[in-house]
């Protein structure tokens, strides 16, 4: 007996430092694929460009510098954003479908945007730079706005379904909204605000990435500490309870983090579709577990490179495509796949 009980444990520990190999390499081979496509992502575009012999030309400095540069991290950051607040969402709601937008926060930034664009607003302040930050001020002061209403609803509501329907008649109303100033705008405040919804890499510089970056780090910070009560909250809100978590609490928190994530990348890049919903499924595919400890961080590197492919998809011809465009088509076959096998 005390031999085959010796054999049981050097047989479970053999597996256990088997799977943690296997993680290694996963997460090495992510990181290594991010630098490659990272790399790659500087390199491609109308112009051609050698990032290592970027500093011979002047014209090539200020590409790599102002445009290529800017516009990777914003990749990156946005892909790791959205994935993980999608993780999140559908740990919270129990729901392979949720995504970072179904409180409502893409909708608050869209109806920010649309009062100063299709308003009319933008046109009093003028072109160029107090243009582009009073509009990306609008986005956020939207968001947050929507992500106030959202938080106090869920200090007030038991149910995480009641939150989920709050949160998606506050994201109607606001779309309710920005419909009716559609309807009554001019082509060319039209034409200005869909170009934003269309969703874009590119208009992210140094001085927006000052207050992305941050927004975003937070978010990502308070994701990681939340961990151990996400997988408590996966097995559903008793369990969590008999675990000792604070459910309350950390609903709010989870609240506040996809806020952060969601609504920090949606005012600077617009709304960008399906990678939040696709992702998280695509790292428990891959890791073939539905642990945080893993899937989180799983999350956050797969969705900077999906998020990195499709940028460099975007750029392949002469005039750029949207980035929702061709994240759509990475993940609506994915999101077809879970509901055939649901």
């Amino acid at each position: 007996m005390q031999f085959l009980h010796k054999a049981k444990k050097i047989r479970t520990f053999a597996a256990v430092m088997k799977e943690k190999r296997k993680n290694i390499v996963l997460f090495t081979s992510l990181l290594l694929l991010l630098l490659a496509l990272s790399l790659l992502d500087i390199c491609s575009g109308s112009r051609w460009l050698n990032p290592f012999a970027a500093g011979e030309t002047l014209v090539d400095k200020q590409i790599l510098w102002q445009l290529r540069l800017p516009k990777m991290l914003t990749a990156i950051l946005a892909g790791a954003a959205l994935s993980v607040s999608g993780l999140m969402m559908q740990t919270l709601f129990r729901n392979p479908l949720a995504g970072p937008y179904i409180l409502g926060v893409s909708s608050g930034a869209s109806l920010g945007v649309a009062v100063m664009t299709i308003g009319g607003i933008s046109a009093f302040i003028g072109t160029g730079a107090a243009n582009n930050i009073a509009i990306t001020g609008a986005a956020i002061v939207g968001s947050f706005l929507v992500l106030g209403l959202v938080m106090l609803t869920a200090r007030k509501v038991k149910s995480n379904v009641s939150l989920l329907i709050v949160g998606m008649m506050i994201g109607s109303i606001a779309g309710a909204v920005v419909n009716l100033l559609q309807n009554f705008a001019n082509p060319d405040a039209l034409k200005l605000f869909i170009t934003w919804t269309f969703g874009s890499l590119n208009s992210v510089g140094w001085s927006e990435m000052r207050v992305m970056l941050p927004v975003v780090a937070v978010g990502l910070v308070l994701s990681l500490l939340l961990i151990k009560d996400l997988d408590g909250m996966r097995l559903g809100e008793n369990y969590a309870t008999a675990l000792g978590i604070n459910v309350e609490r950390t609903r709010l928190m989870i609240v506040v983090a996809t806020g952060l994530l969601a609504g920090g990348v949606t005012v600077f890049c617009g709304p960008i579709a399906f990678v939040g919903v696709a992702v998280p499924h695509i790292a428990r595919g891959i890791l073939g577990t539905s642990s945080h400890r893993l899937t989180l961080p799983a999350s956050l590197l797969i969705g900077a490179c999906l998020l990195l492919v499709c940028d460099i998809l975007c750029s392949l011809g002469t005039y750029p495509l949207p980035v929702s465009t061709v994240s759509a088509l990475f993940g609506a076959p994915i999101i077809i796949r879970i509901i055939v096998r649901s």
